[in-house]
């Protein structure tokens, strides 16, 4: 239920509860949950109704994973919280879907919260909350569908060494996921940039801006993720003692790697976002410079044209002195006056050509002056 992810940012939990007070949202969806175990020569999947039977495949696989897609459960987030020995405090984030990423450690046991990116603009995230013990991962999502399919595929294919490594190389096989999905939707936010550049000079609108804005808020989403998961990963790097081992680090440290990445990708197209919003503006206040300089070009003409009808539009009668209009009474006065009114407009607008305010021509001293510059 792609829609409850916007309600349950929302604190559903009363203000001033007891510490590790499990409270799950209304429209949270029941749980599922995935069971997959494995070893070097083998794999099994089963769909799991009943908690309990996760305990036969702890003792029999040395690496278990745990998927729960939903979280309208308490019941069953608490049974899984029992069978793992996982601390209230840190079933309570997972409940609480407005978590930013972060690394903590309860009793031996890693907790880990990422954010998952969904397809589509704008961006939306997923929380997805792992737990990291001795042979087996543990993975909370809000609802089915994830980037993890390449995991599961590795695993029954057994491609790679993922088969022969421990829980804490599956940790960071989905940790790795979850970052990597960040680059396609990176590339639809540039592809997004690129077409805005042309449509902010071609032809920008009211609409563009809305755009602009909202990819701003998209890339300051991703930053604020991906630092904060940055973060986390370096303190996974950094844990010296528990179920993370030398070798699984080394490969923690390319995960790492890609989420600094990212970050420089996302500061970058913030730039370019930035200078997006610049070149809307210059080129809405060009595109008013233009129409007002048509229109003063116009007024301007007007002027005098204006000013010689509004004197022969008086009607002063030339019989009572000879100062009275006695253009009046000429017998081409009137095709006379026209042919002024032309004149006159025709060497305004070569005027205005020569004084370059036309968009082209200008006064020769100007244009060596300005030739002298470029040069």
């Amino acid at each position: 239920m792609r829609g409850f992810a916007n309600h349950a940012k929302r604190h559903v939990k009363e203000p001033g509860a007891p510490p590790g007070t499990l409270v799950v949202h209304p429209q949270a969806e029941r749980p599922t949950i995935q069971l997959l175990a494995y070893n070097g020569a083998d794999c099994v999947e089963a769909a799991i109704d009943d908690v309990a039977a996760i305990r036969e495949h702890l003792g029999k696989w040395p690496v278990v994973w745990v998927n729960v897609d939903g979280l309208g459960d308490v019941e069953v987030i608490e049974q899984l919280g029992d069978l793992f020995g996982l601390h209230r405090l840190a079933l309570e984030d997972v409940l609480s879907l407005n978590q930013r990423p972060k690394l903590e450690e309860y009793e031996g046991r890693l907790f880990l919260v990422a954010r998952m990116i969904e397809p589509g603009l704008p961006v939306r995230t997923e929380q997805i909350s792992m737990f990291l013990g001795e042979g087996f991962v543990l993975t909370f999502q809000e609802h089915p569908g994830d980037c993890l399919d390449i995991v599961r595929k590795r695993l029954r294919e057994a491609r790679g060494r993922i088969r022969t490594m421990g829980a804490d190389y599956l940790a960071y096989c989905l940790l790795d996921a979850v970052v990597d999905a960040y680059f396609p939707h990176l590339d639809e936010l540039s592809d997004v940039i690129e077409t805005m550049e042309t449509e902010v000079v071609e032809d920008p609108t009211p609409e563009t801006v809305s755009r602009i804005h909202q990819l701003k808020r998209d890339l300051l989403t991703v930053r604020r993720i991906m630092g904060s998961l940055r973060e986390a990963i370096n303190a996974l790097i950094r844990e010296d003692e528990g179920p993370v081992t030398d070798a699984t680090r080394l490969y923690l440290r390319d995960c790492y790697d890609h989420a600094v990445r990212i970050l420089d990708l996302v500061e970058t197209y913030r730039e370019l976002a930035g200078g997006l919003l610049d070149v809307y503006l210059s080129s809405v206040s060009n595109r008013m410079n233009e129409v007002m300089k048509v229109l003063t070009v116009i007024a301007t003409m007007f002027i005098p044209l204006t000013f010689l009808a509004g004197i022969y539009g008086m009607n002063f009668n030339g019989d009572v002195s000879r100062w009275n209009m006695p253009e009046l009474r000429w017998y081409w006065g009137y095709p006379a006056f026209i042919v002024a009114i032309v004149v006159l407009a025709v060497v305004e607008l070569f005027w205005f050509w020569r004084k370059g305010w036309l968009g082209g021509g200008g006064e020769p001293k100007t244009r060596e002056r300005t030739q002298r510059k470029d040069d």
